[in-house]
């Protein structure tokens, strides 16, 4: 399959399962854009990626989940560079042991892996719709199926923190997401899939994000996880397959459909999230667009 001619934008892609994702579309001729945190790092895996895929049409896009001004100017920065958007990868996200605030004073696990993902997503829904058939993957986990609910009357974690369970209630938020997003955008051409790359060792939790318990956890397991190239390949199947055209709403694993938890399949739980996101966001100075 070709990907010549199509812009994809891979979120948190300088390192690990993102890099993979990149290098993955680029190798097919995708216009490839890496939007990451940290330039310095973002640049060198865009050398990379060329060096390893022979094309140079790869680009650096700052963006930090963690403060929605730079969100929304990443946002325009995409629009603003190409006139067409054919698939989004929400791939950045991560685990913290402890409890830390966003730039707008939101809880951060729950702040970066989905109200940012989320804010970026809706605010290229135009250029995502103007050029239908278009793609947005979400990257989840496994551990979506250990959230135990959504805790609506505690989304902030203010009444105590626990980094893990905060983590899997982000991961049930990103298949919530992309499932409200799918009905959403019923009829627009755009479809939402979320994506468990397995059991992946990379650079997640490594980075003095986690103590403690989890961070020697994380340091124990590493032996026994895959490689970052083949936790892509989930990613850039939903990406750039023909096998998935028009197929949305779902959680997929090994390229394959997977199991969701019984929280992640709750129609009633997806919109009161959206709603609930929406309020966030709005309340923090950023509404999503009308």
């Amino acid at each position: 399959m070709s990907m010549q001619g199509k812009v994809v934008v891979v979120t948190g892609s300088n390192v690990g399962i993102g890099l993979e994702t990149a290098v993955g579309v680029s190798a097919l001729g995708a216009t490839t854009v890496l939007a990451c945190r940290n330039r310095a790092k973002a640049e060198a895996a865009a050398r990379e990626v060329t060096q390893r895929t022979w094309n140079d049409d790869v680009h650096v896009v700052d963006l930090d989940l963690a403060d929605l001004a730079s969100v929304a100017k990443a946002a325009d920065e995409i629009r603003s560079r190409w006139d067409r958007l054919d698939v989004l990868v929400n791939n950045a996200g991560g685990t913290w042991s402890e409890r830390q605030e966003t730039a707008q004073g939101l809880e951060y696990t729950f702040g970066v892996n989905h109200l940012g993902h989320m804010y970026l997503t809706t605010l290229l829904l135009d250029r995502l719709g103007a050029d239908a058939p278009s793609r947005v993957v979400s990257v989840t986990s496994i551990g979506h199926h250990f959230a135990r609910g959504m805790h609506f009357d505690d989304l902030q974690s203010e009444r105590g923190y626990k980094g893990m369970d905060a983590y899997c209630r982000s991961k049930l938020a990103n298949v919530l997401f992309v499932r409200e997003l799918s009905k959403r955008n019923a009829g627009r051409g755009i479809t939402a899939n979320a994506a468990h790359p397995g059991w992946v060792r990379s650079r997640f939790g490594m980075d003095g994000d986690t103590k403690g318990g989890i961070g020697f956890g994380m340091v124990l397991i590493r032996p026994l996880q895959i490689g970052p190239r083949r936790g892509a390949r989930t990613s850039v199947f939903l990406a750039t397959s023909p096998d998935v055209e028009g197929k949305t709403g779902m959680y997929w694993a090994h390229c394959k459909p997977g199991r969701m938890s019984r929280d992640a399949q709750d129609d009633a739980t997806a919109a009161r999230l959206w709603d609930v996101s929406e309020q966030l966001l709005a309340s923090a100075g950023f509404p999503l667009p009308a």
